[in-house]
Order: C-alpha cells, then structure tokens, then sequence
C-alpha cells in the first residue's frame, strides 16, 4: 500500500460556462523516502496539482488516499488537521511572513504541536542551525537575502515534523551556489524517511532527486525512477500535532502591532480621545454628585425624615404638601412660611417612635421674624428653630450645640454683624431673645428670653440658623401659657438604606381610619438630585461618545486594510494549518489589543487631566469635581473592548472566509 496515491484526478478552469481543462485522469503513487520531482513547463497543471496534494484545492475530481484511506477535501477541519499533521510547504517566493523574526516564523508552525515551550524554541534553532541560520534568528525576512529566506522556509516547512514535503519551485529565485544548497538539503530530508515532491521546470532539479514524474498538457507523459528510495525508520515517532492554542493568534497579533506600531497610533489615540472624554464626564458626575450630596449632608441629616401632620386641603392637593416643605425648611434653618398648622400629641408622637428602623422622635417648634439683642443692638433672626438631628453638628464653626437655657446663632446675620472680627468672641454672651406670636385665645403676646449664646453655625446654603433645645423653646413658650407641641418632628432612621422605607410606612401610617402624617425626606431630595446629574452626565458622555463611532469607523477600516495587506501571510497560516477560526482570532486578537491599549491610555489622561483639573477647581469650591472612581475605568474597558469587538467582526470574517490558494496568490 503507497503512502500517498492520486486517482484519476480532474481539475478544470471556468470562464463563464466555458472550461478550460488544467489536469485529466492524474494517476501516482508516492512513497515517504522518496525525492520525486514533477518535471513541467508553466501551465501545465504542475501547482495546481500540488495544491490539491496539499489540500488548499477542493474543487477537483477524483481521490486523494493518504496510507490507503480517502481525504474528503470538502470538509475543512480534516483538511485543517491534514496540513497540521501531514504536509511541510516551501515555496518558491519563500512566503514568510515579515512581522515575525525568523525564529516566530519557524515557531508559529511549532505552535501547532504539542511540544512545550522550551521544547519548542529548542527545535526551531536546532532546524535553523541545520540550514545554516544559527547567527539570523532574531532579524526580519526583510533583512535576508534570497537563499537564507528560502533556507527559512526549509526550516519551517520541518518544524511540526509533517511526512510530506511540498517543495513548488523552490529555486526559481536563487543562483546556482544557493540553488545547489536547497536541493543538498531537500535531499537530506528524503534521506530521514519522508516524502519530498518537488514542482520544477528545471532538468537539473529534477535530476537530483530520486524519481522524475514529468507532466505536459495536464496529463503524466512519463514516471522515471533515477535511484531507489531513501530507507524508512517505521518505528520514528512523529511530533504529535494540536490545534492552535487560543493565545497565539493574540501573540501573533500583538507582533504585528509591534511591527507596524506607526499605522496603528493614529487609531489609537482617536479612540482614547473619545474614551477619554466619556471618563471624564462620568468623573465629573460623579464629583458633582459628591459635591452636592457632601454640601446637604452638612446641612441636614440624610437619615432624618421631617414629619408633620397631614391636611387634606386644596393648598396641599395643589402644592403637593406645603406645610410639610415649610416644616423641612424650618429644620433645616431657612426661611419658611408660617401657617396654621395642627400639632403632634404624645400619643402620636410615640406611635412614630414605634415604626420600624426609627431611632429618635424629636420635636420641632419654631418661631418667625425672632429679634436677638446684644448689649443695645438688636438681630432680626428669620427664624428660630430647635435643634434636632437634621443638623449637622459640622455647622458649628466656633463654640458647640445649645444646651439648656442656651442658644446657636447664624455668623453672617448675627455674630459678624456684631463683630466683623472677633465674631468667635460672641461665643459665651448673653443674648436676650424675643418673638411675637398669639396665644390661644388669639391675643398677641410677646416671649421673651435672656439666653447664653453656646455656638456660631454657618449653613454652606447660605440660610440662617438659630437654635436652642426643645427644652428651652418648651420653657420660653411655657411662661406665655402657649403650646408648646410640635407642628412638625425630626425622625431619626437607624440606617439611610432604610430611609424610604421608614417614610413610605409613615405615610401610610392611620388614626381611625383616616391618613394622618405627611413624611419627607432630604434623602429622596439627594436621590432626585442625583438622578438629574446622573442624566446630564449621561447625556454629556453620549455626546462624548459619538466621537466612539468615529473610532470604530477607523478600527473597521483599519482592519479592512489590513486584511487586504496581509492576504499572503493568510494564505501562509492556512496553508501551515491554522484553522478559519484561527484566523478570526487573529484579527479580532489585533482589534481588541488596539481597543485596550486604547482604554489604558485614554484612563491614564483622564486621571491626569482630572487632576489638573481638581487642582484649579479646589480653589473655588474646596472640593475635587472630577472622581474617577473603578467603575468608570472598568466601564471604559469595556466600551473600548466592545467597539473593537464590533469593529472586527466584519474584517475578521472577511480573512477567515479567503481563499488560501487566492491568498497565496496576492502581491
């Protein structure tokens, strides 16, 4: 039984319907050993022949039998794994691909055995010794001359160990010195047991092989044996042969951007431009997010829940719950409008206490247009208010919270008013405090109370705080025979996270079947705040991001081009048998190195511009606008990764779905 045998093989050329016969009825045998030159002029069938042999040609007739079994040449992971295993090509125009040294030309066929590493660098400089090349592993195709390229080619061609050496025209470009060392070293491969078929025109070529198949018109003319085979060591153990790793077409990749880095820049920085200016503004929301949510968090408790009564009036079904706002702003120290308003009752105020996650029920009593007097000068106070939980202690700029008989007032309405300088001196005053209001019966009277003055507050709003305890207002009210119940009260939450969920249930809260506590928070306040910052950056982002499209529109393009560049080195890892998945790989490998590359470099300006930028922004607002924090890095990850995805699906299926023999065929 032959190693290898064609049957009756076929093959015509189409232009239109109108064929054109290139081989009829190719009958051979070969054995491994053997040296057998096909001896022909050009265009008589001799490459196409050795295309179908070496299984890129499947449109054919007739059988192809490898060891007495027949190769199906339309089902492409067999003949994947039939170049793989089997066939070692060297070719006239040496086909090496220029990217790669010469050592990862020989190695990117070693890539497809199973040896290891270390084993595999071993051979490849084993085999470039054996052709002489021991001092040019690590220059370019470029930098050879035309026998040491073809001596490369020699190498590569018995890397992954094949029993069948495809030699088309392997001297077509040399001199008569190199050409004598080529056919030297064809021999020797004979020699160690394998099959060597080499195409030639040449009668001297051909004479230094074993046996001369000569073929004219398509058809063999005569099969002459000039010496009898090269013994075969049955018992030699080939190299086990393995799909390509999924790793090696990214290194590969990543070599040719190494090589042709300059084409590539230009890709690159466009699209770190456009994430760059999408992480920025992601940085900026989030430092705007943070800036407001720090300047309300100084001035209220986000875990505070202001309650008041509910009143189902036509002021509320209009104004969505005035009086509540009206109590909210009065915990929070600004200016609000006082109305009539129905008080809290014990029993109500320790129902509140009840709900679940609430730590604290504090009440608030307030009184409007206060005058403070110092010495012979009065303040007019917009508001005096008790102080409860929705205060930040962080609004105490001198002195500490009132106590009993004690009070807070506002620095820029009260303390610089009485001092311009030395306004932390007014800390330990006394401070006579007076307000008018009615009693029940609807007369006006007038409280009136000499307080120490404990603390200085600085609301970063710009609204005015004054305050005293619960106690000292309950006490000044008490001794004008006024009520001394709260319109509205502080609820404390033990968790922001259950700060919703605490209101909600308020609201929900019924006395005799009738809804009877309005609940606000400062926390929903921050969440629609946020949502509106969340929108504007999204917008600003998406504004950034068409430039994103652009990016992609360079990646495809580039990518394009650089299939069309690279048809030959295609056809080279096909014909090596590397796989169409492989080659998608490899495309899509070279995008998404482009894509992050891209994103690293559009972080790395981010985070320096955003510190630039922090720095001038410190100065006017005492806080860093622009936080970039790990989630938009990842986010920029993984837009740039999924643009480069996109860009490269269509290239990559474009070189996966080539033609070898066509892609061999390219300038």
């Amino acid at each position: 039984m032959s190693y290898l045998e064609l049957k009756d093989i076929h093959k015509a050329y189409y232009l239109g319907k109108q064929a054109f016969p290139v081989l009829n009825g190719i009958n051979l045998t070969f054995e491994r050993g053997e040296f057998v030159a096909i001896l022909g002029e050009s265009g008589g069938g001799k490459s196409t022949l050795m295309n179908i042999i070496g299984g890129l040609d499947r449109q054919f007739e007739g059988q192809v039998l490898l060891q007495g079994t027949a190769l199906d040449h339309h089902q492409e992971k067999q003949m994947d794994q039939y170049r793989r295993e089997t066939i070692g090509y060297i070719y006239q125009s040496y086909n090496l691909i220029n990217h790669l040294s010469v050592l990862d030309n020989v190695l990117i066929s070693l890539d497809m055995t199973k040896l290891n590493r270390s084993a595999r660098e071993q051979r490849a400089k084993e085999l470039l010794a054996k052709v002489g090349l021991t001092d040019q592993i690590k220059k370019y195709p470029n930098q050879l001359s035309g026998g040491q390229k073809q001596r490369v080619a020699i190498a590569r061609a018995l890397a992954s160990d094949p029993q069948i050496i495809i030699a088309d025209e392997p001297t077509g470009a040399l001199d008569s010195e190199n050409t004598a060392d080529v056919l030297k070293l064809l021999d020797q491969i004979a020699e160690e047991g394998r099959l060597v078929i080499c195409v030639t025109h040449s009668e001297d070529v051909a004479n230094a092989g074993t046996r001369i198949v000569r073929l004219a018109d398509g058809q063999i003319t005569s099969d002459d044996r000039i010496k009898a085979a090269y013994p075969v060591d049955e018992n030699r153990q080939q190299i086990p042969a393995r799909k390509l790793p999924w790793y090696v077409p990214m290194s590969t990749a990543f070599k040719h951007l190494r090589y042709t880095w300059t084409w590539n820049l230009i890709i690159i920085i466009g699209t770190a431009i456009g994430l760059f200016a999408v992480t920025l503004f992601n940085g900026l929301g989030n430092g705007l997010k943070g800036y407001i949510n720090q300047e309300i968090n100084d001035m209220v408790n986000p875990r505070v829940v202001t309650v008041s009564r509910y009143q189902k009036t036509s002021q509320n079904q209009r104004g969505g719950g005035a009086q509540a706002n009206n109590q909210q702003a009065a915990a929070m120290g600004v200016s609000s409008t006082t109305t009539s308003q129905p008080t809290f009752s014990n029993t109500q105020l320790a129902q509140l206490k009840k709900v679940k996650h609430v730590q604290t029920v504090q009440p608030i009593v307030s009184a409007s247009n206060a005058t403070l007097s110092i010495g012979s000068k009065d303040y007019t106070a917009s508001t005096l208010t008790t102080w409860t939980a929705s205060n930040r202690k962080s609004i105490i700029k001198a002195g500490h919270t009132a106590g009993k008989n004690e009070i807070v007032v506002d620095k820029d309405t009260v303390a610089k008013k009485w001092s311009s300088k030395n306004w932390k001196d007014l800390v330990g005053k006394k401070v006579t405090v007076s307000f008018q209001t009615t009693n029940t019966s609807g007369k006006s009277v007038t409280v009136k109370q000499q307080l120490t003055v404990a603390g200085i507050t600085e609301s970063t709003t710009g609204g005015a705080v004054n305050a005293v305890s619960y106690t000292t207002m309950k006490a000044m009210r008490s001794s004008k025979d006024l009520s001394t119940k709260p319109t509205s009260v502080a609820v404390k939450v033990d968790s922001r996270n259950h700060n919703d969920a605490v209101t909600k249930q308020i609201n929900k809260l019924k006395i005799d079947g009738k809804r009877t506590y309005r609940a606000t928070s400062i926390a929903s306040m921050l969440d629609t705040v946020n949502t509106y910052v969340n929108l504007a950056t999204t917008i600003l982002a998406a504004i950034a991001g068409i430039s994103l499209l652009v990016s992609a529109l360079m990646i495809i393009v580039t990518m394009f081009m650089s299939v069309s560049a690279r048809k030959k080195e295609i056809g080279i890892l096909r014909a090596l048998g590397e796989s169409r998945g492989d080659i998608r790989r490899l495309f899509t490998s070279e995008s998404l190195i482009i894509g992050v590359i891209s994103a690293l470099l559009a972080t790395g300006i981010a985070y320096g511009v955003g510190a630039a930028l922090n720095k001038v922004l410190y100065q006017i607002a005492s806080y860093n606008m622009i936080e970039i924090h790990l989630g938009n890095v990842v986010s920029t990850f993984i837009i740039a990764l999924v643009i480069a995805l996109l860009a490269a699906i269509l290239p990559a299926w474009r070189a996966a779905r080539l033609n070898p023999i066509d892609a061999l065929a390219a300038d």
